[in-house]
């Protein structure tokens, strides 16, 4: 019979480390050997001898770090199955930005499931969300909260719809952005989309990679103030806060979290993670016999199946 390894991955000071195939994933500081699930920072990093990630993911990651070493690359194709040490690893879309990927891996003929940040929802900048059996499911909880539920992104993105104004938007550059672009022209085709320069390369490569082809135009001041008010900026965080008091156009900020809806002129509840139904649901579907948890707070998930399914944060070595 086989049996689940309560320390196959455990949480140390650079990452999620592996010792039965000697690798790390998601590591934060500079490891001999790294698997990157997607190429948001606070998953992907620079400085490791061997890094093994998807074609995106390395362009997006090569943009942010030019001077990325090519030998220390190994790109990995959806599906593909190969071995560290006696370990199998199979990477599997998450569906949360584009080139995202879930890391299977099985050992002994247990298979562990780590999901890295992963959406159900329709997104047609990226490759969707697969389901695959596991024994044990590593799973992000950052909303693994009963009282957090993502509303329809179609109702939300028509909150921008007959606005007399310019809008600008503040969102995340890699992913969200993107989604953002594609709804636009899709929902609102009457609404032409500037990106912020610091976007403007992203948006690009999602023009190369990507299999929808976004409809924007690098942001310019004279654009933005003459002619129709029909504009929604794209802007970074840091710039959205900057010009927190910028007058003559309507201010919103798409993201999942309460907080970051303050004092914006429209709420716009546009997430890239799973809520809490859709976590529930991607359980079930996956049938794991244990769920272990990380990025965030994984006790709403412990309370719901007690006594019946084994929750537990991960491990820390």
């Amino acid at each position: 019979m086989s049996v689940i390894l309560s320390d196959f991955l455990v949480k140390t000071e650079e990452g999620y480390y592996c010792r039965y195939g000697d690798f790390f994933v998601d590591a934060m500081l500079p490891v001999k050997t790294n698997l990157i699930s997607h190429a948001h920072g606070d998953h992907a990093t620079n400085g490791h001898h061997r890094m093994f990630a998807t074609d995106a993911t390395f362009a997006f990651m090569q943009n942010k770090f030019p001077k990325m070493q090519e030998e220390a690359m190994v790109a990995v194709q959806f599906n593909q199955r190969f071995f560290l040490n006696e370990v199998e690893i199979e990477f599997l879309p998450a569906g949360h930005i584009l080139g995202s990927a879930q890391i299977m891996m099985i050992f002994r003929e247990v298979r562990y499931l780590y999901t890295g940040d992963y959406k159900l929802q329709l997104d047609t900048t990226c490759e969707p969300l697969e389901f695959t059996h596991t024994d044990v499911l590593i799973t992000e909880s950052t909303f693994a909260n009963p009282g957090i539920v993502h509303p329809d992104v179609k109702t939300e993105i028509l909150k921008l719809k007959d606005k007399p104004s310019n809008i600008m938007l503040g969102c995340y550059t890699l992913g969200k952005a993107q989604r953002l672009t594609a709804l636009i022209n899709e929902f609102l085709p009457e609404r032409e989309v500037l990106v912020h320069h610091k976007m403007y390369p992203v948006h690009r490569l999602y023009d190369k990679l990507g299999t929808v082809q976004l409809k924007y135009s690098l942001y310019n001041r004279k654009a933005m103030k003459d002619g129709a008010t029909n504009k929604i900026y794209l802007v970074p965080p840091l710039t959205f806060n900057s010009y927190f008091r910028a007058k003559n156009v309507l201010k919103a900020f798409a993201s999942g979290w309460e907080r970051l809806q303050k004092q914006n002129d429209i709420e716009l509840y546009i997430s890239d993670h799973v809520d809490w139904k859709d976590l529930l649901y991607f359980i079930q579907q996956v049938t794991p016999k244990e769920v272990w948890t990380v990025h965030g707070d994984g006790r709403s998930l412990q309370s719901h199946f007690a006594g019946e399914l084994v929750v537990r944060d991960i491990y820390k070595n």
